[in-house]
């Protein structure tokens, strides 16, 4: 959509407003937008539609220091922030977000930026804006699913002289998906039946919601109480539950342990120590029992145990945490990281799938494990809510980085949940929780598949990768089925597996 972009055409497109021009350096031409009172003029117009998804790159760079850049769309009504990113001078660095628009109508492009020297200038280079109809958008992302989650198997039937077996009927069940998909668990689930009928039924992966956490182990300085954290534990074990550690520190003031958020910033080794003690107390007791460990929780967002004990003290408890539990995933967990585009840090908005998307492949530049770790959708959208979760859980789902998703519905009967829950105090489905069961049954072939050996004794079909097992007889033959267990794996290339009925 962008005119000119790469400006070979002088300004053409570009907006010519202020101080701004066009400049030049090795042979590159670019932007120069001026900036007053932290914002440039506009730099570029356009027309956006509000049935349309909108991923935004652009190239930019300051001329002088370092500055933080937020890419804003004008509307006739609002602003919306296409993304944020890093610029220092002498080095061009990519932003890449996105948009969506709830009302058709003209737009301009703005710059804003909080920290920039005043004198400086923002360049521009490169800038695109693609638009992708709900249908355009759907179809790549099932594209992009059936090429990460999926690989093709083909069944190969033959008899004992190794000749095919034409019309073999082949049914598959899938015993365990290989993608991890869960949700939160309270501690209600221990006494609960229904509660624990309906979750085990579904997942095989959980997070506890507060029953790990300092300030449920330690609600009295000194002592020291994992009753429950222990029962959960066993309860999950017991059901071949996996559980993500949750979490061993958090930064929040607000969720320290209650004799804990007074504590005077001036007595700092004493801190240390406390700090030092939860550490090793609730790793040991749970080493090896867990596959990631959350170490320091939120701490871009908040900062109490960085002010008494100094900037590199997440490093420290990390390398504390590693060395106690090496065999363990050590994660940063963090809010808002990655749904909206108006802030640096991450911060709750409207549902943006393109800036999803984009955000995701920023983080996945690190090379680092990605985990959705606490998937909600405000309750506050209303009616919408089950719908915009499904859209979520397919986009993440079909993206190749995330490697699993939690999601934050652990439910207090009675009470409810912290935003969103999946079902009523009986454990009956809401919509949302149909939309999961649904999810769900995609991806496990509930129901199974079936087909048929053509004449070369074949049958072919795309399966999520997971563990299965396959029935194959012949109906012209009175005997028992064939069984055969077999691994999809995600390999890049087609799945053969072999079966030999003696006939």
């Amino acid at each position: 959509m962008a005119v000119n972009p790469e400006l070979n055409e002088g300004c053409k497109g570009w907006s010519q407003t202020g101080n701004t021009k066009i400049g030049s350096k090795d042979g590159n031409n670019y932007f120069v937008a001026s900036v007053l009172n932290n914002q440039s003029s506009p730099v570029h117009k356009f027309y956006l539609h509000h049935d349309k998804l909108y991923p935004f790159s652009g190239w930019f760079q300051v001329s002088k220091g370092k500055a933080f850049i937020e890419a804003i769309f004008k509307t006739q009504t609002y602003e919306v922030t296409a993304g944020f990113v890093a610029t220092q001078e002498g080095c061009w660095t990519m932003l890449k977000g996105g948009i969506v628009v709830n009302a058709s109508g003209p737009a301009e492009l703005y710059l804003k930026s909080v920290d920039i020297d005043p004198t400086a200038e923002i360049w521009v280079d490169s800038i695109s804006l693609q638009p992708f109809t709900q249908q355009e958008w759907t179809c790549h992302q099932d594209q992009s699913m059936q090429k990460v989650r999926k690989t093709k198997v083909k069944f190969h039937v033959v008899d004992n002289q190794g000749l095919p077996l034409p019309n073999a009927k082949v049914s598959i069940e899938q015993t365990r998906p290989d993608f991890p998909f869960g949700t939160a668990i309270t501690e209600h689930i221990l006494n609960n039946t229904a509660y624990q009928n309906w979750f085990t039924s579904r997942f095989k992966y959980t997070v506890f919601e507060n029953e790990m956490k300092w300030y449920f182990n330690e609600k009295v300085r000194g002592v020291v109480d994992y009753s429950v954290t222990d029962a959960m534990v066993q309860f999950a074990k017991s059901h071949g539950v996996a559980i993500r550690g949750h979490t061993i520190l958090w930064e929040d003031r607000n969720f320290q342990p209650p004799w804990l958020i007074d504590f005077p910033i001036n007595r700092s080794e004493e801190y240390r120590a406390l700090t030092d003690s939860r550490v090793h107390s609730v790793m040991n007791r749970y080493k090896g029992q867990l596959i990631h460990w959350d170490v320091v929780n939120e701490n871009l967002h908040h900062w109490f145990i960085q002010d008494i004990l100094g900037k590199n003290s997440s490093a420290v408890y990390y390398k504390k945490a590693h060395e106690i539990d090496p065999n363990t995933l050590l994660f940063l967990n963090e809010y808002m990281t990655v749904e909206k585009s108006g802030d640096r840090r991450r911060r709750h908005g409207i549902m943006n799938l393109p800036y999803l998307r984009a955000s995701i492949d920023v983080l996945d530049s690190a090379e680092l494990p990605i985990w959705i770790s606490e998937l909600d959708v405000n309750n506050i959208t209303g009616s919408n809510q089950a719908c915009y979760l499904e859209q979520i859980i397919r986009e993440l789902h079909a993206h190749r980085a995330v490697q699993g998703i939690l999601m934050w519905s652990a439910i207090t009967p009675g009470v409810g949940c912290w935003r969103m829950c999946l079902t009523d105090s009986n454990f009956k489905n809401l919509p949302t929780g149909d939309v999961v069961d649904k999810i769900i049954a995609e991806w496990t072939h509930a129901g199974g598949v079936q087909g048929t050996t053509n004449a070369n004794g074949c049958f072919e079909t795309p399966l999520f990768h997971g563990d299965y097992e396959a029935s194959i007889s012949l109906p012209t033959m009175n005997k028992q089925p064939v069984l055969q267990k077999f691994k999809v794996v995600p390999n890049g290339k087609a799945e053969v597996v072999v079966v030999k009925i003696c006939t």
